[in-house]
């Protein structure tokens, strides 16, 4: 097994005031070259917008964009005539193929809004641009890996153009859970939204980032109640 850690505390870091954002990878104004992907997975943003505020109308082409709230509400609007609103226990995918444009906001004035923003590189490139979004069943995420992101239209959660697998779990103090990849050539990011568990020798906390490769099976050990983020991504394109 090969592993590459990323500390929360060694993202990069924006804040222009109505939003604050850290990136896992390089993206905007923070350039690391030794920090711009694992495999296909591209963007990993962990972004918190201000009451009221938002990202204006931009156009995306040939990446497929991921939205994971985590608190708040989040508007969406984009060219293809879609207007959303999507939570806490949602999950949004837009693939922009031949180019689609799109703006996101706080729909609420009294509290921030907070949510993952994840590119995806696809593997088939000027695709009809589409959009799709469900809400996840909270008690199917106890204690267990829910599938909420796949290369099939027919399996579980919504389907992206990649040999991507996405899951998500919620974990009580002292459980052992192991993820079996789908596929041995990939590799898989844990990214540690809340807790601390251990993968091996590392111990991640909140907010940590660890990629793992030529591994078949991981286990975590659950040291305190933990919310975590699986994305099994192939390590070239």
């Amino acid at each position: 097994m090969q592993k590459i850690i990323h500390r929360a505390s060694s993202r990069g870091q924006a804040d222009h005031g109505w939003l604050k954002s850290y990136h896992t990878f390089s993206f905007a104004n923070y350039y690391d070259p030794s920090r711009m992907n694992f495999g296909v997975l591209r963007v990993l943003n962990d972004d918190e917008v201000a009451p009221g505020m938002g990202f204006g109308k931009h156009p995306h082409r040939n990446m497929e964009i991921i939205s994971i709230p985590l608190e708040g509400d989040l508007e969406h609007s984009d060219s293809m005539g879609n207007t959303a609103v999507i939570r806490e226990g949602d999950i949004q995918t837009m693939s922009a193929g031949t180019g689609v444009s799109h703006s996101e906001r706080n729909k609420n004035r009294d509290q921030k809004v907070k949510f993952l923003q994840i590119w995806v590189l696809p593997n088939k490139v000027n695709v009809t641009p589409r959009y799709d979004q469900i809400t996840l069943e909270k008690d199917k995420l106890k204690d267990q890996f829910l599938q909420i992101i796949s290369p099939d239209p027919g399996d579980d959660g919504i389907w992206i153009h990649q040999q991507a697998w996405f899951h998500l779990g919620e974990f009580s103090e002292g459980n052992s859970v192991s993820y079996t990849l789908k596929n041995k050539e990939n590799g898989l990011y844990v990214f540690l939204l809340e807790g601390t568990c251990q993968v091996g020798d590392e111990i991640l906390n909140r907010r940590d980032g660890l990629g793992i490769w030529e591994a078949d099976t991981v286990t975590f050990e659950i040291n305190a109640s933990s919310k975590i983020l699986l994305m099994e991504v192939p390590m070239g394109n």
